[in-house]
């Protein structure tokens, strides 16, 4: 037999309290979403775990997808279609793909009149679907802590997430908890078992003011960028809608006969017997691979069953047809 590859460990470790969140809270978790707004892309968070508001099961009304967050903020309203470039204070380009997407996610209704778009909401978005983000930073070994910090200050300084928490499976020690922000938490999990303690609580961050975002890194300054309240609101709203479209389970498993997935839905090989990273170590390059169909996997099910999200709603776009006299 092959001698098996180094397990990617943050992937499963990654995977496995997602998993474990899943099943024990009322989280949805989402997995490397971007985090950053003056400087998109910048900064992944690996986890972002979205805790429902009151006007949860609305949203869940609406559609399983993420609905664009342009499209939320526009001018388009429910009673009273309108031409849809006028509803949108954007770039043209970005609001036609805006109003693209909310047509097909069922969140906007279109009509033409005298060869013109026009479009009106489907029914009020819920604004309070979502009550907190918290943004999950995962470092199994804190002796191998890379920009673990410099992440974790920007988080914070930022502010986008209402809890920003540290996740490892090392002994925390003294020092380590000297080094990171007092505002961070941290949890220490063992994804073997499932067993999460908590070695300190998050303190609530100022998600509703101004967040200093770093930029730029020089050895002898470092550039910011201040992000106003309402910028921060924006990031919020397309931060929970995306982690509510995308979930954690966004993989895709290898045409290999030793592929198949657990009762969690993470990507297990039966040749070495745990769970391995797809886009990373299967395939021709593996010593064991098999080449085969992949196996089926219906990741929409299974979170629909595992959280209150639901996969196929009845869906709004056609309860408002009626509403044309009004227009």
């Amino acid at each position: 037999m092959p001698a098996p590859v180094t397990s990617p460990s943050e992937f499963a470790f990654e995977l496995a309290l997602c998993a474990h969140l899943e099943e024990t809270t009322d989280l949805l978790p989402a997995r490397q979403l971007g985090a950053s707004v003056a400087s998109p892309g910048s900064r992944i968070i690996d986890v972002c775990a979205v805790a429902p508001g009151p006007e949860f099961d609305e949203r869940t009304h609406i559609t399983p997808r993420t609905i664009p967050a342009a499209a939320i903020e526009s001018d388009v309203g429910v009673g009273h279609a309108v031409f849809w470039r006028d509803a949108f204070d954007c770039h043209p380009a970005r609001a036609r793909r805006a109003t693209d997407r909310a047509v097909d996610v069922g969140f906007f209704e279109t009509e033409r009149r005298r060869g013109r778009e026009y479009v009106r909401q489907a029914t009020r978005y819920p604004d309070a679907w979502f009550s907190r983000l918290v943004g999950i930073e995962n470092k199994p070994d804190l002796g191998e802590p890379g920009d673990l910090l410099r992440q974790l200050r920007l988080d914070v300084s930022l502010s986008l997430f209402d809890e920003v928490v540290l996740a490892t499976e090392s002994y925390v020690t003294g020092a380590h908890l000297n080094r990171i922000p007092d505002v961070v938490g941290i949890w220490r999990f063992d994804p073997e078992t499932g067993e999460r303690d908590v070695v300190r609580e998050a303190t609530p961050l100022a998600t509703d003011a101004t967040g200093v975002e770093p930029v730029d890194y020089d050895s002898l300054h470092t550039d910011v960028a201040f992000v106003t309240a309402a910028e921060k609101r924006t990031a919020r709203l397309k931060l929970a809608e995306r982690a509510y479209g995308k979930g954690w389970r966004r993989y895709d498993l290898p045409g290999c006969g030793h592929a198949g997935v657990d009762s969690d839905g993470r990507p297990v090989c039966g040749h070495f017997g745990r769970v391995v990273d797809p886009g990373s170590e299967c395939g021709p390059d593996c010593a064991a691979f098999d080449p085969a169909d992949a196996p089926e996997f219906d990741r929409e099910n299974l979170r629909d069953t595992r959280t209150d999200w639901v996969a196929d709603p009845s869906g709004v776009a056609r309860r408002q047809s009626g509403l044309d006299r009004f227009s």
